[in-house]
């Protein structure tokens, strides 16, 4: 039986403390991570600030598993950043190589050729059955080219120009294409005339393009310097063609690296 002491209470148990949950503190390592991720992912999507975000993105995804071994650390902008890292170099490539086709067609492709000076219908001009005869105007979006001039026979002129161009091989002879490249694109930086090619088709269909045989044919065309818009470059360029048929052949003229054929006369 109790019996209650006067000036004392009913005896009180203590219960332990309950434990407070720590509250994770600022994860400043994945805070960074998450900035570049952002900014990197930004510049990745614009063609003309690739490359900062080629150096945000990878910066932003070694901080963002940096930060996810961090103890006591909030994890989720470590987290949101690797994600945003990861999609923004997958973005980055896709974008890099867009804009790598759309440079490669502005500067090489040459788009619709249009022919001046043609013979025949449209359908069947400018081919190697119907070639358009010399002083054509042949233009792409970015070069216009005239073949000026043909000189067949032209071995001794070619010899003579330079002391260490070889005579012609038995049977064939030097002819001599004097031609205009006039860069008619917008490129600031400009483009060679080395993008335009003119070469030599036989009778019976080989093609010549004057590499087989190097020479340097008398105030040769400057293929290597860069013309800005309505910049032109005109001289001679040399070939090796079979003297039987040298007449019968025809030019394969290219206003571009990927632009069409067009064929020309020789006479």
């Amino acid at each position: 039986m109790y019996i209650a002491q006067p000036g004392y209470g009913p005896p009180t148990q203590m219960l332990p403390p309950q434990p407070t949950k720590a509250k994770k503190q600022l994860n400043v390592v994945g805070l960074i991570a998450l900035i570049a991720a952002v900014l990197g992912f930004i510049f990745a999507c614009t063609p003309g600030a690739l490359i900062v975000g080629w150096i945000l993105l990878p910066i932003a995804f070694v901080l963002a598993l940096v930060s996810l071994f961090l103890k006591d650390k909030a994890k989720w902008m470590g987290v949101t950043a690797l994600i945003a890292s990861i999609v923004g170099t997958i973005v980055g490539f896709m974008v890099f190589f867009a804009a790598v086709g759309t440079s490669l067609d502005n500067a090489l492709g040459s788009g619709d050729i249009k022919v001046s000076g043609l013979q025949g219908t449209a359908a069947e001009a400018g081919t190697r059955e119907n070639p358009s005869p010399i002083g054509s105007v042949i233009e792409s979006d970015d070069w216009r080219v005239v073949i000026n001039s043909v000189t067949l026979a032209a071995s001794d002129a070619v010899v003579a120009a330079n002391q260490f161009n070889e005579r012609p091989t038995e049977g064939s002879e030097y002819i001599m294409v004097n031609y205009s490249a006039t860069y008619i694109g917008d490129d600031p930086d400009g483009q060679m005339a080395a993008f335009v090619s003119v070469e030599y088709v036989t009778a019976n269909g080989t093609t010549v393009n004057g590499l087989d045989k190097l020479v340097v044919a008398p105030e040769p065309i400057d293929t290597t310097s860069a013309l800005y818009k309505d910049g032109t470059a005109t001289g001679n360029k040399a070939i090796e063609v079979p003297t039987a048929t040298a007449g019968q052949g025809v030019l394969a003229v290219r206003p571009g690296m990927f632009g069409d054929k067009v064929f020309v006369a020789v006479q």
